[in-house]
C-alpha cells in the first residue's frame, strides 16, 4: 500500500490553527505568510494527489507564492553584503527579482532534499529554530512565535515519519515549509539592520549546497537541470551503509539511520549562522569552509562508495560526468 504524502497538509491545518492566533504585537503582520503560500502549496499537493504537475510548473508555483508575499508584505530582500550586488539591490525591480529566484530556490532545495525518512523535516526544524534564536535576540518575538508554531508542526509530522516512514511530506510540505521558512529569514533580514545575509546561508546551507551540487553535475553532465537523478548526498550516503555495513535488503534500517548520520552535517553550519549573526566576515569564511567540506566530502564518498560496489557484483558509478538516470522519487 502506497504511503500517504499528505503531511503538507497536516503542517498547513497547523499553521493556520495556531499561527493566526499569535498577537500581531509588532504590526508585522506575519498571518500574510499563509495566503503567499497557497499558489505554491496548492501547485505541490496536485502533484502529491497525482496530477502530474510538471516540476517547471512547481518552480513557477513557488516564484508565483514569492511574487504574492512581495505585494503583500510590501518587503524583498534588502542588502547581501557584496559591495556590487548591494549597490544594484538599490534598484526595486532588480531586488524582487532576486527575492523571487531566492523564494523559489530555496522551495525547490527543500523538495531536493526530501529523500529518506526525517531529513527535510528535520533540516527545517533546524532552520526555523536557527531563525527564532536570532529573531528572539533582536527582541522580535512574534516572529519566533511564528518559527515555534512550524517548529511544532514539523515535530507532529516527523512522530509519523522518522524513522518508520507512515506518512511522508510531500511536494505540498516540502515547497511550502521551504516558501515559509525562506519568507521569515526574508522578514527577519528587514526587520534587523545587523543580520547579515551570509549567516542566513549558513542556516539554509545544506538544502541550498545540495542543489548547487545537483544543478552542477546535472549540468558537467550534460543534462538538464531539472532531471532527477539518485546521486544526492543522503542517497550516497544511504547506498554506501547499505553497500559496506548493511547489505541490500536494509533499506528500512539504512533510510533512517541516514538523516543520523547527516544531522551534525546540517546542524554545524546553522549553529555557526546564529552565532555570527551580526558578523559578515566570519559568516562568510565558515560559508566557504562549510562548502568546501561539503564538496571535498562528496567527492572522496563517492570514491569509498565506487571501490566498494564491485564488491556485491553490481555496477556502480559516481563520476559526476557520466553518472546514469537512477530515479527513485520525483526530486525535483
Amino acid at each position: 500500500m502506497p504511503t500517504p504524502r499528505i503531511g503538507g497538509g497536516a503542517i498547513l491545518v497547523a499553521l493556520v490553527s495556531f499561527g493566526v492566533l499569535i498577537p500581531d504585537t509588532g504590526n508585522h503582520n506575519l498571518w500574510l505568510l499563509l495566503p503567499s503560500l497557497m499558489p505554491v502549496f496548492l501547485a505541490g499537493l496536485a502533484e502529491d494527489l497525482g496530477f502530474n504537475v510538471s516540476p517547471r510548473d512547481r518552480l513557477l508555483a513557488a516564484a508565483i507564492s514569492s511574487l504574492l508575499a512581495i505585494l503583500l508584505f510590501k518587503l524583498w530582500i534588502p542588502r547581501t553584503d557584496i559591495p556590487l550586488i548591494g549597490a544594484i539591490l538599490m534598484f526595486a525591480p532588480f531586488a524582487m527579482a532576486i527575492t523571487i529566484f531566492g523564494g523559489a530556490g530555496i522551495c525547490n532545495a527543500f523538495n531536493l532534499v526530501d529523500g529518506v525518512n526525517g531529513l527535510s523535516g528535520l533540516i527545517a526544524v533546524v532552520v526555523a529554530a536557527s531563525l527564532a534564536a536570532i529573531a528572539a535576540q533582536n527582541g522580535l518575538f512574534e516572529v519566533s512565535a511564528w518559527c515555534a508554531v512550524v517548529m511544532g508542526a514539523l515535530l507532529g509530522f516527523l512522530v509519523f515519519n522518522f524513522p518508520l516512514g507512515k506518512i511522508f511530506l510531500g511536494d505540498a510540505g516540502a515547497y511550502g515549509i521551504g516558501h515559509v521558512l525562506a519568507w521569515l529569514a526574508f522578514l527577519i533580514l528587514n526587520f534587523v539592520p545587523d543580520l547579515t545575509p551570509w549567516a542566513l546561508l549558513l542556516i539554509f546551507f545544506w538544502p541550498i549546497a545540495d542543489t548547487m551540487l545537483a544543478i552542477f553535475r546535472r549540468r558537467i553532465a550534460g543534462r538538464p537541470a531539472d532531471q532527477p537523478d539518485r546521486l544526492h548526498f543522503h542517497q550516497l550516503v544511504m547506498r554506501a551503509l547499505e553497500i559496506s555495513v548493511l547489505g541490500r535488503n536494509a533499506r528500512h534500517i539504512s533510510n533512517p539511520m541516514t538523516t543520523v548520520i547527516l544531522a551534525p552535517m546540517f546542524t554545524a553550519p546553522a549553529i555557526a549562522g546564529v552565532l555570527f549573526w551580526n558578523k559578515p566576515a566570519m559568516a562568510a569564511l565558515l560559508l566557504v569552509f562549510f562548502a568546501t567540506l561539503f564538496v571535498a566530502t562528496y567527492q572522496f564518498g563517492a570514491r569509498i562508495t565506487a571501490a566498494l560496489r564491485p564488491q556485491s557484483g553490481h555496477r556502480f558509478n559516481f563520476h559526476l560526468a557520466h553518472h546514469k538516470r537512477l530515479s527513485h522519487r520525483k526530486d525535483l
